[in-house]
């Protein structure tokens, strides 16, 4: 428990204590995509998806999450862009005082689309390469020129002046490719580079071979940890909360004093957010911990996002780390990792078992 808890909270309850601030809700606006990725969790297509939450409901829910706090908003997907009204919603959640970004599959951006981003207040894109060629990307994404499609509309964004970071999904295919990826999102002008370790669900499930193992897992992340001081990127590794272990780890290790701050949201964070920090709302109002750990939370087209928020059982199940078992229950890093709990529900059917995509043995 760290000390700030005691400050500023007021006669709040203590589950709305500083340890559950939303920071982060991830929307997939709409399911409709226009790629058709090796990995999506979503599984999505290329056509209308029925029950969509409509423009009114939309208005609705950005309304209720505001109720909760001030949060960053993604508009995901799916493939935003495919929703006609998508910047009616981002100009909506600016005006509410929202910070509003966006993650569009880069494929679809053009100079209108870009300038409508900028007018309604989008504040940061986010583009995933998962390939530092069109070979590589286009064979991940499931499409020809989808390589060259998403360059383009990188360069697009940044003319229009809207900042832009790049995501990458590790597996086994593209992981000796991961140097090349960071080089080329520091030559493109990225503020940041996000690598994402693979959880299996969705089609992601059928990437037998895709996921990298216990041991290549702690080595990448070593590895990224080594980047820091060599480029302007801000570096973050999602859906790997190891990474913030190893980050004490080597911090300690090198004599330097943990002090986040420099390196931006890796101040603010811990390993895991899903249900403290983070949430996921899908297409048709379903919540979620996260987009990867497919277990209703509550459901926004029939209760309130802040009744889903404070009294879901699940949220508050993660909310609690003591709730951890076995291995993650004993850990000593357990604060500031948590392990990924959607990849332990995949694994074993149970969000609160130990991650099984670690090597570490705690010294207990």
């Amino acid at each position: 428990m760290s000390h700030s808890h005691s400050h500023g909270q007021g006669t709040l309850p203590p589950s709305a204590a500083n340890t559950n601030t939303l920071r982060l809700v991830a929307w997939e606006t709409t399911r409709r995509c226009n790629l058709a990725c090796k990995h999506c969790r979503a599984v999505a297509e290329d056509h209308p998806y029925d029950n969509e939450l409509d423009t009114k409901a939309s208005f609705k829910l950005l309304e209720q999450i505001r109720e909760v706090g001030k949060p960053i908003i993604i508009l995901t997907g799916g493939e935003p862009l495919l929703r006609h009204d998508i910047f009616d919603i981002a100009a909506f959640g600016t005006k509410l005082g929202l910070r509003m970004v966006m993650a569009p599959n880069g494929t679809l951006i053009t100079t209108e689309t870009a300038s409508k981003m900028k007018e309604s207040g989008i504040k940061r894109i986010s583009i995933s390469l998962d390939g530092s060629s069109p070979e590589t990307h286009d064979a991940f994404r499931g499409i020809q020129h989808a390589y060259e499609k998403s360059i383009q509309g990188i360069k697009i964004a940044k003319d229009a002046g809207i900042e832009f970071q790049i995501n990458t999904t590790i597996t086994k295919s593209n992981l000796s490719e991961i140097p090349k990826i960071l080089k080329l999102a520091e030559d493109l002008g990225a503020v940041a580079h996000h690598i994402f370790l693979l959880v299996p669900t969705g089609r992601g499930k059928y990437i037998l071979d895709g996921e990298i193992n216990a041991q290549e897992y702690e080595e990448t992340l070593n590895w990224f940890y080594d980047q820091r001081e060599k480029v302007k990127l801000q570096l973050k590794a999602t859906c790997a909360p190891h990474y913030y272990r190893i980050l004490r780890q080597r911090s300690k290790k090198d004599g330097k004093k943990v002090t986040f701050e420099t390196h931006g949201l890796d101040a603010v964070t811990r390993g895991c957010l899903a249900g403290t920090g983070f949430c996921f709302i899908s297409h048709v109002g379903r919540v979620q911990t996260c987009g990867f750990l497919d277990i209703e939370c509550g459901n926004i087209t029939r209760q309130a996002f802040k009744d889903v928020w404070e009294n879901s059982h699940v949220f508050n199940q993660l909310r609690n780390l003591d709730n951890l078992e076995s291995k993650c229950g004993i850990c000593e890093f357990k604060r500031v990792c948590g392990g990924c709990r959607a990849r332990a529900y995949e694994a074993t059917g149970n969000y609160l078992a130990q991650e099984p995509l670690c090597s570490y043995q705690p010294e207990k």
